[in-house]
């Protein structure tokens, strides 16, 4: 009598009963899932039921960050969907009142019947409010899902910045990235369905309070029309996201290659080598075993999901016939009838539908941990302004000492005992054949790569040591790959020194130092023109001009070290040595260093080393290293002879 008379007694009782059922669940050795056991790619590392509502830790930061987007719009929808909860009680009390008073004067034959429609007023104010407060959730909603997508992916971009170069060259990572930027934009429902999850529950305990007054025993009949269909909801929600978890390094070669199949950027050579069938075989492949493996999982989901359903529907009608048999035996009232009937209809949808959201929530917060993840990743070299200032101006220069560097899961050393002294308003080129090490150097130079052995020095002390975005203002680079920004003459020239995009004189200046000006001066919006064919009005350039436009951000920064890795590949002789005379010019006084294939051009730096095989080989004058008769004059004399 406990049990039948107390509903919370009822719930423990049900769910004791269920209990073997759930965990057997928990371990997936259920008879009824035993079918479900069948591998699917990537689930032999497949989360544990358990590990679903483990991820619920996540909607706590979750939500925090989500406060912090906007606390108006989520108090707003807190409120909202607050006020919205008791009505649908109050709706099928009032439905219930209705068709007792119509019987009522059906039975006393009265004309009277304004008690009627104050009740039918009532309800259809009760009915106006609830799409009012509907149409107002869903604006808040979309409101606030739109300022977190936006407030993620910026947090997501600002991180992505404090992070290590050769993390974003190691795949896995890339893995981690991708689907950390999925969930910037496809965790927004989340927020929905965990505000609806609050409203439901709230719903569901004031119908609970009406059923529980007439038969706790409907309880019971609604924990087992759900509970199937949610068990089977969990099951297939952690399969789901298994699947797209382990597919990640494939959706990432689906996207690259959509991509390359229809860009401006690849047209050319699609074309010339007839690349289109290849491509979309390839991709047609892909797609297609992602898709077979998924559809296997669909059906199986359907076909189980049609089968766990049913199970509800029959016990919500086995209550329907209960509360029939009731009204018959004029136990309650045919208002009662429909009140219980519409309750326990809306309890039972609603349940289902907590539950599958739930399940949804849970799969959703699973998801959430990869953006976490990605979130918690730190970089070897610590982005923080807490460092020495740089010295203004570099008395010494720098020093490499005994500085070594190989590249992740990489056995071979792309530098390797390099020790040398660069001295302050010194220009240093670097020679060398593909491999051998410039690149690496330069970018060990501005920080952007950590040595794996040795050290580097600024006036004698370590770079570790100085505040390291400070050091790199002080420190300009134009590689070879420079980056064709998408974007206006002027933001393209100003990346060079951001926070001075707004100054034009500066840009201007930059612009003539490196004769983009000429090249600009031909475009009808001059500074103002739209650079790529990717946006509206936008005009291609040749690799000269680009590389003209890219010079222009080398002299925005008033940086005391200036880096040229190859950026004038792309220039014919006569105008690379042009550039390289006026960018001597120019820095006067300042640190350099040049990297180029043309040993015409290099022997006007003042020093020139030699790197083979990662190591130092030779470094000395054009002069000195000619007497000296080594790798670089046989180098200079073979391509001298080239021009002969």
């Amino acid at each position: 009598m406990l049990v039948v008379s107390n509903p919370v007694y009822l719930i423990h009782f049900s769910l004791f009963l269920l209990k073997p059922f759930l965990g057997h669940v928990a371990l997936h050795r259920m008879s009824i899932f035993n079918f479900f056991s069948r591998p699917v790619k990537g689930n032999d590392d497949q989360p544990p039921v358990k590990d679903q509502f483990r991820a619920l830790k996540n909607l706590l930061p979750f939500f925090k960050m989500v406060w912090q987007t906007s606390q108006g719009l989520t108090l707003a929808s807190i409120i909202l969907r607050l006020s919205r909860a008791a009505l649908p009680l109050s709706m099928l009390y009032v439905g219930k009142l209705i068709i007792d008073k119509v019987i009522w004067h059906v039975n006393n034959n009265t004309d009277n019947l304004s008690d009627l429609y104050l009740l039918v007023g009532i309800e259809m104010a009760l009915v106006v409010a609830s799409e009012l407060l509907s149409r107002a959730i869903i604006l808040a909603d979309s409101l606030l899902g739109d300022k977190f997508s936006n407030a993620s992916s910026v947090q997501l971009i600002k991180h992505a910045a404090t992070l290590d170069l050769w993390q974003f060259e190691d795949p896995t990572f890339y893995d981690k990235l991708e689907r950390a930027r999925r969930q910037t934009v496809g965790r927004v429902m989340l927020i929905s369905q965990v505000m609806s999850q609050f409203q439901d529950v709230i719903t569901i305990l004031f119908l609970a309070g009406g059923l529980v007054a007439y038969n706790p025993w409907l309880l019971l009949l609604l924990v087992v029309a759900v509970i199937p269909s949610f068990i089977g909801e969990s099951y297939f929600n952690e399969r789901s996201y298994s699947l797209s978890r382990s597919w990640t390094p494939e959706r990432r070669e689906l996207d690259y290659l959509r991509f390359i199949g229809a860009s401006d950027e690849t047209a050319k050579e699609i074309k010339i080598f007839d690349l289109s069938d290849f491509l979309a075989d390839r991709f047609k492949r892909l797609s297609d075993r992602y898709y077979e493996t998924n559809k296997k999982l669909t059906i199986q989901r359907a076909a189980w999901g049609s089968a766990l359903s049913f199970l509800g529907t029959a016990a919500y009608y086995g209550a329907y016939v209960f509360i029939i048999l009731q009204a018959v035996a004029t136990i309650i009232t045919i208002g009662s009838l429909t009140f219980l009937a519409g309750s326990f209809n809306q309890m039972r949808n609603i349940l289902q539908g907590v539950m599958s959201r739930f399940s949804q929530i849970a799969e959703g917060a699973l998801y959430l941990q990869d953006l976490f993840d990605f979130l918690a990743i730190r970089p070897n070299v610590p982005f923080d302004k807490k460092g020495l200032p740089v010295p203004q101006p570099i008395q010494q220069g720098f020093t490499f000492e005994n500085v070594g560097f190989k590249y992740l899961n990489s056995e071979r050393w792309a530098l390797r005992h390099v020790s040398f002294h660069l001295n302050a308003g010194e220009k240093l080129a670097l020679v060398g054949e593909n491999g051998a090490g410039k690149t690496t150097l330069v970018k060990l130079l501005a920080r952007l790569y950590e040595p794996v052995e040795g050290r580097i020095l600024l006036d004698g002390i370590d770079i570790r040591v100085y505040d390291i975005s400070q050091l790199r203002r002080e420190i300009g680079v134009i590689f070879q790959d420079y980056v064709k920004f998408q974007m206006n003459v002027s933001e393209n020239i100003a990346v060079g020194r951001i926070d001075a995009r707004e100054d034009k004189p500066r840009i201007e200046t930059s612009a003539q130092k490196s004769l983009a000006d000429a090249v600009i001066a031909k475009f009808p919006d001059k500074y103002g023109q739209m650079l790529g064919k990717r946006f509206s009005k936008g005009v291609e350039l040749s690799g000269g001009e680009w590389q003209k436009i890219a010079l222009a951000r080398a002299y925005m920064g008033n940086a005391q070290l200036l880096i040229l890795d190859e950026p004038t590949s792309a220039l014919d002789a006569r105008a690379e040595n042009e550039v390289f005379l006026r960018f001597a010019e120019l820095i006067e006084g300042r640190t350099a260093v040049l990297i180029s294939h043309r040993f015409s051009t290099v022997r006007m730096a003042d020093r020139i080393m030699l790197l083979e095989g990662g190591e130092l080989k030779e470094l000395g004058s054009h002069e000195e290293l000619l007497a000296l008769d080594g790798k670089y004059a046989e180098l200079f004399n073979l391509q001298a002879r080239g021009y002969v």
